[in-house]
């Protein structure tokens, strides 16, 4: 039997009685196999297939030279212990911040939730760019105002570290736990921790023994994004960690592609990250599923107070501080070095300058880079979106027979860190008979599959919503399935959708980690680009092209706000 035979039943929360809707429909589901295998399934499998390949045949050499080095070894342990520093502290910056937000009346809500949402949209390796120009070790500009004001011969800080680099991306870091949390404690009824007040704990006392605990699936939730994030990241590392002599599993997986190229040792030493993926994605499984985190009733957290007005004006000056760190500094470094002809000197008109932007527009290079990510972002988010829908309304549906394996499949790149995933895609497609390896092409449909879990997870929370009542009565009708999906759930999804786009989209711009294993001379991208210019230290250029970067994104999210009808933030349901 094949895909175009199969009845397409539904039985369960499905269509009862519904019958096939023909070949058009049968064509559908297996564009969407077809796309799942193209796309996840087969680069896997091939890179797997690659990190045991030579020139003579199947052999272990690969994993012998990938492991075989004690440089490399480091690497993966300094990936580890860098993940599990930047989750730490970002968990503690972030935790004030979730509650102070969910639980007391702090001042300033909006203003900080629009302030996190300014910290997720900056790279963090942009970040890292603007933290050079900040605290660099001698010509930063606070050490430079420091070595002014003491008269010491060396500067304050020196972000050329390891703790430079665990605090800028753990800054970049704070929106993920934020969300987690502050949602997790908006949904948990607050009655215990009012009885707890009544009976005469204290603040900190009910936030650390009743609060914290109830909302532990949230805060690990949030750590583990994180830390599977973070022992991913690319830019950061290669920004801040190679001057410092700290070198990761991700910058260590780009050497390989150095003369001699060892891309199948690079495949041997990219698994072990899906491995700890996987270890984490189980060991989440394992904790949450020992204990209950249900709360004694069903009433939320609606009614806020639990602090003094000192405390939650201590509360927003902390979220300022946080703020100014993560944003308004850095934003404001960047601008002051865009428009300097040396970011050094100080800030007078004779410094003043529209040179670096003017390069931009008549640079080839600059011109192509944003033209080739805006079309990749746009694609990627298009074509993740499609498929995401229909992947999500076949799980849903129960269409056909085995379509709930969809799910697992369209989650599957969750385990995946990004520079596996570039790896995987180079395995896979830059050979014959598809010689995809430096095209649009392949970067177009690495992103779709990277992103393919958000579009997915977007779709199913909105169809979990929606009854089968409306498609019956278009199939009672005469409608095929086609039709009830194109002119009822398609519209009854259409924030859920465009939320899953706009995220996407922001996402894929300012993505590095699998377009640097990816992009050829014609398919660079603005942050590669990015990295190339800081790497050659010309951080005026940087700048400016980060602005440029942070200016189409916020456009972005302005118009799916605006469209939205709230922040990118925000739960769906909420809208």
């Amino acid at each position: 039997m094949t895909i175009f035979q199969i009845p397409f039943r539904h039985s369960g929360s499905g269509i009862k009685g519904a019958t096939g809707s023909g070949l058009a429909t049968g064509l559908v589901w297996a564009s969407v196999v077809a796309a799942l295998a193209f796309i996840v399934v087969y680069p896997i499998v091939k890179l797997i297939v690659f990190s045991f390949t030579a020139r003579t045949g199947a052999t272990f050499d690969n994993y012998f030279y990938a492991f075989g080095r004690v440089r490399y070894l480091e690497a993966l342990w300094n990936s580890l212990l860098y993940g599990a520093a930047t989750t730490l502290v970002a968990t503690l910056l972030a935790l004030p911040l979730a509650w102070g937000f969910a639980r007391t009346k702090m001042p300033g809500k909006t203003l900080i939730r629009a302030g996190l949402l300014g910290t997720f949209v900056i790279p963090s390796y942009l970040g890292a760019v603007a933290w050079i120009l900040l605290a660099g070790p001698n010509a930063g500009w606070i050490n430079r105002a420091w070595m002014f004001l003491s008269g010491a011969e060396n500067g304050l800080f020196n972000i050329y570290s390891f703790g430079g680099l665990v605090f800028v991306s753990a800054l970049y870091a704070i929106p993920y736990i934020f969300v987690y949390v502050s949602d997790g404690l908006s949904a948990v009824s607050s009655e215990m921790e009012d009885a707890a007040r009544m009976l005469g704990a204290g603040t900190i006392g009910v936030a650390v023994k009743i609060t914290l605990p109830l909302v532990a699936p949230a805060i690990f939730n949030g750590c583990l994004i994180v830390f599977l994030d973070t022992i991913a990241l690319f830019g950061t590392p290669a920004v801040l960690g190679l001057p410092a002599h700290f070198n990761v599993a991700a910058v260590q997986l780009l050497e390989f592609f150095e003369y001699p190229v060892r891309a199948e040792a690079a495949a041997a030493y990219s698994l072990p990250l899906i491995a700890i993926t996987c270890l984490a994605l189980w060991l989440q499984r394992v904790l949450r599923g020992r204990r209950s985190y249900e709360s004694v009733t069903g009433r939320t957290s609606a009614h806020v107070g639990a602090a003094s007005p000192a405390v939650e004006w201590i509360l927003f000056a902390y979220a300022m501080l946080i703020l100014t760190l993560a944003v308004v500094l850095p934003v404001a470094c960047l601008a002051k070095a865009a428009f300097s002809v040396a970011w050094g000197r100080p800030l007078t008109l004779a410094n003043l300058t529209i040179t670096n932007f003017s390069e931009l527009l008549s640079s080839t290079d600059a011109q192509r880079g944003i033209g080739n990510s805006l079309a990749i972002a746009a694609l990627a988010a298009t074509n993740a979106v499609a498929l995401g829908i229909c992947t999500a309304y076949a799980v849903a549906r129960r269409v056909f027979p085995m379509s709930s394996v969809f799910g697992p499949i369209s989650l599957g790149t969750l385990a995946i860190p990004g520079i596996t995933l570039g790896i995987g895609f180079y395995s896979a497609f830059s050979t014959a008979p598809f010689r995809l390896y430096g095209t649009i092409t392949i970067i177009v449909l690495a992103f779709s599959a990277r992103f393919l879990p958000i579009a997915y997870g977007s779709c199913v929370s909105g169809l979990a919503a929606i009854g089968t009542q409306l498609e019956e009565a278009v199939r009672s009708l005469g409608g095929s399935q086609l039709t009830s999906v194109r002119h009822v759930i398609v519209p009854l999804l259409r924030k859920h959708l465009l939320s899953a786009w706009i995220l996407v989209f922001i996402l894929a711009i300012r993505e590095l980690s699998v377009v640097v294993f990816l992009a050829g001379p014609g398919s660079r991208t603005i942050s590669m680009l990015l990295l190339d210019y800081s790497e050659g230290g010309n951080l005026e250029l940087t700048a400016a092209l980060g602005l440029v970067l942070l200016a189409i994104t916020l456009i972005v999210v302005i118009a799916g706000q605006a469209l939205l009808g709230r922040d990118l933030l925000s739960p769906a349901d909420k809208s």
